[in-house]
């Protein structure tokens, strides 16, 4: 065809076009003269409204989805709408057959608009004197879910709404209509679009949808709560089969198909969680916040989303068998686990289990903030080593010690947990030991404000203040609330030769329109050097001696690893802080409800080198277990030791009592008498590993609180 022929055809080709809309609105507008709706001169705002081009699709959303390392899935975020977009080959074929024989016939013949159901609509409506029946077609009702953001049945809308769906049938394929209506339309309970219906009624992917099922979801558009199949399966199972008989009509299926589906009573429902059940909910509530501040709540909710995580799956299970095979009575105190790859900061487990109970929405492992008891000593160390204090050389007092620079305030003081003193030690044999003792006056020499900075260059995001914005000295021996997640990410830095990896939870974000996020930054790892890498060589290598030798030889791994015990006062709180070359975990053991003094579980007083670092000792087993084993990083440049002359709170010789002098300088920026009670850090040895017996016939009930303590209790290491 000639330039000048093609010309030619196209301008016959619009002109039969606009034609064909005269007489579509002429159609229309008699229907509505007739009814005396409106009159001719409407036309004219008709046409200013069928513009697709100045109009916007309305925003339907759908749901955003959270997967593990694995690509398993974790869960979808709730959302009011639950929706998944699909492609026309990711449908049944029965599907797309089923809802154009009960919705739009004549859907590949014509052009957006159906005249003859024009006709016969038009001519119901006029012997009714009301608009009863709507005649609209696929096209036209996809027009009115896109675009047409008011939905009473007025005569202005319909003729927009067919324009509109004549053009939109011009510049679209009938697959991408098809397809798009299918994704977009409501099918009742939260449902929207063809793969949330299959999924919520049957379980299953629109792409293996069967003929009954397919017929079923597509006679529900119609009037989803009336043919609703969990509360009306009567009326859901009639609609079906009107479904099957459009089949019929249309040459779809044989009389006999036909007649064979009508008789299948049992619509087969099969009603699916994947947008209520949630795998691992600490880590998906974890993800799902640090999603709400890059993105907001609303497009998490209904953005589609698609969210690929740091957690393995693997480990996970590890954790939790880890803990259920060490707390197995119901009446046993709840655990916490954290593991981080100390060498990209990813997050690989966060898990927590409360025996005899299940659905617990806080989460344990990120939210709660518990003492952290002598866990918190390695950062009184790391403080020391990068003052340049040597830990082998310098000795402090192992005797109890009172602290009053206040003389009209509560004195502290600090004693071990057996009460018996070493004298003179090495700051080195001292962690070993746990002493508190030696670590209060570490701690009072050094200043709690150089320790609080240190921890948090270390990791710990929690504030280490008191209430009334001091640091404490009892912050040494750990007094303050932190989380897990806190202390497996501060560990994390040590074993990782001093690097900081801010902790990593979303490797990648793909967003709704496939394109993936990569402007946010996830998945690569933010990381700093913020203390010498011989520091941390020092304090790893001590840690490592702990767990060989010291409180933490119950998390022996028979491998490159090192750790820190820990507990609080009274046994509220107890911890078990381990580092590996490949991983890190902080094990946390107590009552969620409240801090209940654990003296009496399993027959023992919960100590952290006691189920805590068996737990932390099974995890690891699993966890890294079957991996080649690696050594820690070397360090590159030596120690700086400093001359370093022990303060006034050393000690020379024991006493039962330190009063300084009153000329002394007090290291605290706040009152004394505002710190908790020190606490404790008991030495066991540790205990067998328990057998994981099924649990009694009647659950040993939870220990009950014991009286306050007296004024000057015995502080356990």
């Amino acid at each position: 065809m000639m330039p000048t022929n093609r010309r030619r055809h196209r301008r016959r080709t619009r002109a039969k076009q606009r034609r064909r809309i005269a007489v579509i609105v002429f159609l229309l507008l008699a229907t509505a003269a007739a009814l005396g709706a409106v009159g001719f001169g409407g036309a004219a705002s008709i046409g200013n409204d069928c513009d697709l081009s100045r109009l916007q699709a309305v925003s339907i959303g759908s749901n955003s989805f959270i997967y593990a390392a694995d690509g398993s899935l974790l869960g979808s975020i709730p959302a009011e709408k639950n929706r998944q977009p699909v492609s026309l080959s990711e449908t049944s074929p029965w599907m797309g057959k089923a809802t154009i024989a009960i919705e739009d016939r004549r859907f590949r013949e014509h052009g957006g608009v159906d005249f003859k159901g024009i006709a016969r609509a038009t001519v119901n409506d006029i012997k009714a004197g009301r608009v009863v029946e709507g005649g609209s077609t696929i096209t036209q009702q996809l027009v009115r879910n896109l675009y047409i953001h008011h939905q009473e049945r007025s005569f202005h809308r319909k003729l927009v709404e067919t324009c509109l769906a004549f053009k939109l049938n011009r510049r679209h394929s009938k697959n991408w209509i098809l397809a798009t209506y299918m994704n977009t339309v409501y099918y009742g309970n939260h449902a929207y679009g063809v793969e949330a219906a299959a999924q919520t009624y049957f379980s299953r992917h629109a792409s293996k949808l069967s003929l009954l099922q397919s017929a079923l979801l597509a006679g529900l558009p119609q009037a989803p709560s009336v043919y609703d199949p969990f509360k009306n399966p009567e009326a859901a199972f009639d609609r079906r089969n009107e479904v099957l008989r459009a089949l019929w009509k249309n040459g779809d299926i044989s009389l006999a198909n036909y007649r064979e589906g009508a008789r299948a009573r049992d619509l087969h429902l099969r009603p699916g969680r994947i947008y209520t059940r949630i795998r691992e909910p600490y880590f998906f509530s974890y993800v799902r916040d640090e999603l709400v501040k890059k993105y907001g709540a609303e497009t998490v909710r209904s953005g589609g989303l698609q969210v690929y995580t740091t957690i393995d799956p693997r480990m996970q299970r590890a954790a939790e068998k880890a803990i259920k095979d060490t707390l197995y009575y119901d009446s046993d105190p709840a655990s916490a686990i954290v593991a981080i790859d100390p060498r990209s900061g990813a997050i690989k487990t966060m898990t927590a289990v409360t025996p005899g109970r299940s659905g617990n929405q806080y989460n344990l492992a990120a939210q709660a903030r518990r003492q952290a008891g002598s866990t918190f000593k390695t950062y009184v160390l790391t403080t020391a080593v990068a003052e340049g204090i040597n830990p082998d050389t310098t000795s402090y007092l192992s005797a109890p010690l009172h602290y009053q620079p206040d003389p009209y305030s509560p004195a502290w003081d600090v004693s071990t947990y057996s009460h018996t003193y070493v004298g003179s030690t090495s700051i080195t044999h001292a962690t070993l030991l746990s002493d508190n003792t030696v670590y209060a006056r570490l701690t009072l020499d050094l200043g709690p404000e150089k320790v609080a900075a240190m921890a948090n260059r270390l990791g710990i995001r929690s504030s280490l203040k008191t209430q009334e914005g001091a640091y404490v000295p009892s912050m040494g021996l750990g007094s303050i609330g932190v989380s897990p997640l806190d202390q497996s990410s501060a560990y994390a830095t040590l074993a990782a030769g001093g690097i900081y990896s801010e902790p990593m939870a979303i490797r990648k974000v793909v967003l709704a329109d496939g394109t993936d996020d990569k402007d946010a930054g996830w998945g690569q790892p933010r990381r700093r050097r913020v203390i010498a890498d011989w520091v941390a060589a020092e304090v790893t290598r001590i840690l490592e001696m702990n767990i060989q030798s010291g409180t933490g030889v119950g998390a022996n791994i028979s491998r490159p690893a090192g750790g820190k015990t820990g507990t609080t006062e009274n046994h509220a709180d107890a911890w078990f802080c381990g580092i590996t070359p490949t991983l890190t975990a902080a094990v946390w053991i107590g009552y969620p409800q409240a801090e209940i003094p654990m003296t009496n579980v399993h027959g023992i007083s919960v100590a952290g080198g006691t189920f805590p670092a068996t737990i932390w000792r099974l995890f690891m087993e699993e966890a890294i277990g079957p991996t080649p084993v690696r050594e820690f990083p070397e360090a590159h440049s030596s120690p700086v030791w400093h001359t370093f002359t022990t303060g006034q709170y050393a000690g020379e010789v024991p006493s039962t009592s330190y009063n300084p002098a009153p000329t002394a300088p007090t290291t605290t920026t706040g009152p004394s008498h505002r710190a908790p009670p020190p606490p404790a850090e008991p030495n066991p040895p540790p205990p067998p590993e328990p057998p994981p017996p099924p649990p009694p016939p009647e659950p040993l009930p939870p220990p009950p609180p014991e009286p306050p303590p007296p004024p000057s209790p015995p502080s356990p290491p």
